[in-house]
């Protein structure tokens, strides 16, 4: 899969509970998740994310409660990636599962500036910063996480095995 889109940069320990609010956990429709998402962290998060932007945080992103709304959110509001040097465990889980693409590189998070254009190839691991010109490297995604993704999702993976 590929991504391009404008960097939207964020620090370290980033939680779910500013990813979206506990107050709002009392839907799960996915537009009214996006209205809210990163409000309390970045209050023109809403208003200025664009489909296909990108999401580019310190260490520990996820951290927090193993609400799954927090990737949900996310991925609601337009944004088609998240880099960041380590996520919390259940929150990389629940971003597959929901079909967040979601790369560790800790060079590229230290590297990229809020703004930055850059494309992603999460078949080869490439991160291009566009506007620096600078190449990082992450991991690849392994080919069944690559489908699930892919798939919208483990539920849509699991209905396209299943047909």
């Amino acid at each position: 899969m590929k991504f391009s889109g404008k960097v939207i940069k964020y620090g370290d320990n980033v939680d779910t509970d500013v990813i979206i609010p506990a107050r709002y956990l009392n839907t799960s429709v996915k537009e009214e998740l996006a209205a809210h998402c990163m409000e309390d962290l970045d209050p023109d998060f809403s208003k200025k994310v664009q489909p296909g932007d990108i999401i580019v945080a310190g260490s520990n992103f996820g951290c927090g409660s193993s609400r799954e709304h927090a990737p949900v959110a996310i991925k609601a509001s337009g944004i088609s990636c998240v880099i960041a040097p380590s996520f919390a465990r259940i929150f990389y889980r629940n971003s597959i599962n929901t079909g967040l693409a979601i790369l560790e590189c800790p060079e590229a998070s230290e590297g990229i500036s809020d703004g930055d254009r850059i494309e992603v190839d999460t078949d080869s691991g490439e991160i291009k910063d566009i506007t620096s010109g600078k190449v990082y490297k992450a991991s690849a995604f392994p080919g069944f996480i690559e489908k699930i993704i892919s798939s919208e999702g483990l539920v849509g993976y699991t209905k396209t095995k299943l047909q």
